[in-house]
């Protein structure tokens, strides 16, 4: 049986990225992959989302238009496909089999660009080590088809069970870095 994979699926701001960082902290391979951060906008109500890099330091985070990948508010959203399909794909091809591929987040944003969808069920189908998060939607086909890829286990988040899941997926990770 190849590697497993997992999905942290959990609902907006229940800690998913926290818990990703925390378990990829003590870890001594390369990072590869994205991580995506929301800021707040200039347009009151809206926040912007940029990817990034999933090994790139805080200091060295740039947030431009050729790494927004969209903005929305809560009934709003305009994506920014291109940057999936460039960025996005771009730091995905460039994964390794020596190290750790990070996916976070995956939803409903990456609904223009196939590319970037082809590239994550690709790496989803390898046997290489991801970690990622994914939105808890189930109207989404992408997302469908991620929870039921034979290598990936998702793994439900919420408030009350967050800080035993670092203590339960610390070994797996840990087991990772070894290989």
């Amino acid at each position: 049986m190849g590697k497993r994979h997992i999905m942290l699926e959990g609902s907006r701001h229940v800690g998913k990225t926290t818990l990703i960082q925390k378990l990829l902290a003590g870890t001594d391979v390369p990072l590869y992959g994205y991580f995506t951060k929301s800021v707040p906008s200039k347009e009151a109500g809206f926040h912007d989302i940029y990817i990034h890099p999933a090994g790139c330091p805080e200091a060295d985070r740039v947030y431009t238009p050729q790494n927004q990948i969209g903005s929305c508010n809560t009934r709003i959203h305009r994506v920014n496909p291109e940057v999936f399909e460039t960025v996005g794909v771009r730091l995905l091809q460039s994964a390794r089999q020596d190290g750790i591929i990070l996916m976070d987040e995956l939803g409903f944003m990456e609904a223009g660009a196939p590319h970037f969808m082809e590239e994550v069920l690709r790496l989803l189908g390898e046997d290489t080590h991801v970690i990622g998060s994914i939105k808890p939607r189930t109207d989404i086909p992408f997302l469908e088809k991620i929870r039921h890829m034979p290598k990936v286990e998702v793994v439900q988040i919420n408030e009350d069970n967050r800080d035993d899941l670092f203590a339960a997926l610390q070994e797996e990770i840990a087991s990772w870095t070894r290989n």
